[in-house]
């Protein structure tokens, strides 16, 4: 046995007995951590002469990237688009909690709201890491308010807007502030929105198109200005036409930049999109899909009426409706469960079906040298399943955060 003698004095911590999601395929091999990093065990033994310091038995389970999710409106009560006194606190709830549905890391988002919520709540909404104290903030997903009329689903008429100067003037005097933001989802068809797309994306803000009347070509203009992302496919947009598929078009368009491709979220909830389009967005563009929860305040919260944003809403068995519709508004179903479903319904393999909500997202947020991935040099964020895709234990920096 190699001395413990290292670069680093750190614990090294080797997890063994697992099977891990490496390279796009679950390989059997253990992974090693030192100071919330994924550690290349070459170079220990190597170089440094050294070895772990602790071993965790995993019981011959998955360990894959923890999940991120990128649209979740709240959950257990808190609603990310209300302004209240405690917004850091009702955030900090929400992370504590996902941790059990495997969630490493999310983007809080927000609803169309007045001008007013966006100043009170964004500058309260941080960028932080994750740890024992919950799930790390990611960056804020602006959902609206410059979204189509005609496509809004739940989101409240009156609070919609267009873009009147077109640019970063818009765009700031609606939300305040763009520091904290890491996704602004917008209609592009609007009138001066080339202008606010290229503007986000020169901030290294990912722009999404969605509650959109686009048709395919004014999708893929989207996407030559910077656009990368379709919010909730099929929801909230031009059906599948054969003359003109509109916003779905993009997941086999051949006229966009070169090398580059569209992601595109899936609530795989089972009521938000029918199995067969699943499969059909899946097989179409199997390296783009990333689910996401769109999960409502009434997430973990038994039936009866809640809120989202400005809007009332009813929750029936799985539906979660705006009070007094039929109109869907976002999902109460978990992370773990949209995977569950995903693969279920696709037929996918387990990798696909996990690296949808790890690598993908990381892969459109552009942080995949870091998150979605167990990479040497990637962050130990990672999760424990068992063979039915079921959370066991949550990892932030290869701390255990979490245990079923």
């Amino acid at each position: 046995m190699p001395s413990n003698k290292s670069v680093s004095d750190a614990p090294i911590t080797q997890f063994v007995n697992c099977r891990i999601l490496k390279d796009h395929r679950l390989q059997r091999e253990d992974l090693w951590v030192r100071e919330g990093r994924i550690l290349d065990p070459e170079k220990l033994f190597f170089d440094e002469k050294g070895s772990a310091d602790y071993r965790v038995d995993c019981a011959d389970r998955i360990i894959a990237p923890g999940f991120i999710d990128v649209q979740i409106n709240g959950g257990y009560g808190i609603d990310f688009s209300q302004a209240s006194s405690n917004i850091r606190g009702g955030v900090a709830l929400v992370a504590k909690k996902i941790l059990e549905h495997g969630v490493t890391s999310f983007c809080p988002t927000l609803v169309t709201s007045p001008p007013a919520i966006y100043h009170q709540v964004i500058p309260e909404i941080e960028v932080h890491k994750g740890g024992p104290e919950g799930a790390a903030v990611i960056g804020l997903h602006l959902e609206g308010p410059f979204i189509s009329l005609e496509k809004r689903g739940a989101h409240p008429h009156q609070f919609i807007r267009t873009f009147s100067k077109g640019g970063v003037s818009d765009l700031i005097e609606t939300y305040g502030q763009l520091e904290n933001v890491a996704m602004v989802t917008l209609a592009p068809e609007l009138d001066n929105s080339r202008p606010a797309i290229q503007e986000l994306t020169k901030r290294g803000i990912a722009v999404s198109v969605g509650h959109s009347m686009a048709d395919l070509s004014q999708a893929e203009e989207a996407v030559h200005n910077g656009a990368s992302f379709i919010t909730h496919l099929f929801n909230a947009m031009l059906p599948f036409h054969h003359r003109d598929p509109g916003i779905v078009g993009l997941l086999t368009s051949d006229c966009l930049p070169a090398g580059r491709s569209v992601f595109y979220g899936m609530i795989a909830d089972g009521i938000h999109t029918h199995p067969a389009a699943l499969r059909i967005a899946y097989r179409a563009h199997p390296t783009g899909v990333v689910l996401v929860t769109d999960a409502v305040p009434s997430m973990g919260l038994p039936a009866g009426h809640h809120t989202l944003g400005q809007q009332e809403i009813h929750i029936q068995g799985l539906h979660a409706y705006v009070a007094g519709t039929t109109t869907l508004s976002g999902s109460i179903a978990t992370m773990n469960m949209c995977v569950k479903h995903f693969k279920q319904a696709t037929g996918c393999s387990t990798e696909a079906a996990l690296e949808a909500a790890s690598l993908h997202p990381a892969q459109l947020l552009g942080l995949s040298d870091r998150k979605g991935t167990l990479n040497y040099g990637s962050d130990a964020d990672f999760v424990v399943l068992d063979d039915s895709l079921s959370v066991r234990e949550t990892y932030i920096a290869g701390q255990q955060v979490w245990k079923n």
